[in-house]
């Protein structure tokens, strides 16, 4: 029975996090099963995983590819912030879609992009949703439509985070927007404006918590929405105090320098990734931080690895360590 199966698709699982929870589900004994795009033939294995060819735009490939699946993991995003009007929200219909036909939970990495401002006093899963941008409003909608689902027997799990980091963490802001993968670090940048906190999430423990979530998803409300505390940064500046010690231990040293806003604004106009950042900059001017307390509430702990530790993992990932 498709309820109680093991088996679950992965969509976007060649990207960040959807890649780090197919890892640990296939590590915990799950059949994960992945769509990819281009694939020479209609099904490769491959590290433990099996590749579908498909893509989540086209809803035939995704409910082909859900058949026999309790769970459907929707950790995909246009790259670049790119096509959000045109593809995001397709995107979840074709996964609610499978899920209705197969019965499965639907598990949401969610984003804070959701919260206007007024919001960021006390965020908590219960505070008001009134986005100041585009993509904010994309992702209510988004999240407004599984929660229909959920009154026609479409069960879903979202967990919103900070910004990702993490050895396979891509395009993330630590990654591209504070340090240069593959050297050695010499310049950490700051986009954060000065002792402003922000929040910070290690993609490990992310897809830890994501994969908890799913032992307990018969026992949780039909549409489920968690927020994960992860790493604070109280002035904006923790992070890279973590990035320094790592690189003076091995005999480097390193610079502060602000982000360069003014560059990406002087860009934006030719380059749409620049023009995407930019209208987020707002979370990066006031403190932005999540309570976890009903996360606790229901695993009792929220996975946590030191900051040290993570931000190890992460440099010796991306190259710069």
């Amino acid at each position: 029975m498709a309820a109680l199966s093991n088996k679950v698709l992965v969509l976007g699982a060649g990207g960040s996090i959807g890649g780090e929870v197919a890892r640990q589900l296939r590590d915990g004994g799950w059949q994960v099963q992945a769509l990819k795009r281009g694939l020479a033939t209609a099904a490769l294995e491959s590290d433990g995983i099996r590749w579908l060819r498909g893509d989540a735009l086209n809803r035939d490939d995704v409910v082909r590819a859900a058949q026999g699946c309790s769970v459907i993991v929707h950790a995909v995003n246009p790259p670049g912030y790119r096509n959000w009007a045109e593809q995001v929200l397709p995107m979840i219909d074709n996964t609610i879609a499978a899920a209705r036909i197969e019965g499965a939970t639907i598990l949401l990495p969610g984003t804070v992009y959701n919260y206007g401002p007024d919001a960021f006093a006390a965020l908590d899963e219960q505070a008001a949703q009134r986005p100041v941008t585009r993509k904010g409003r994309i992702r209510v909608e988004l999240e407004q439509r599984l929660r229909e689902a959920a009154r026609d027997g479409v069960r879903a799990i979202v967990l919103r985070t900070g910004d990702f980091f993490g050895p396979r963490s891509g395009s993330s802001w630590l990654s591209l927007g504070m340090i240069k993968p593959g050297q050695a670090v010499k310049v950490i940048k700051l986009p954060g404006d000065p002792g402003v906190g922000h929040q910070w999430a290690f993609l490990p423990d992310v897809a830890r918590t994501m994969v908890e979530l799913l032992g307990r998803r018969e026992t949780l409300a039909p549409f489920a929405t968690f927020h994960m505390a992860g790493h604070w940064d109280a002035d904006g500046t923790r992070m890279a105090a973590a990035i320094t010690r790592l690189v003076e231990r091995t005999g480097g040293r390193t610079k502060l320098r602000r982000f360069p806003w003014w560059l990406v604004g002087l860009a934006s106009p030719f380059v749409t990734t620049f023009r995407e950042m930019l209208e987020m900059r707002y979370l990066w001017r006031r403190p932005v931080r999540m309570s976890n307390a009903h996360l606790v509430s229901v695993l009792g702990a929220e996975p946590h690895t030191p900051l040290d530790q993570a931000m190890e993992a992460t440099l010796k990932g991306v190259g710069c360590l």
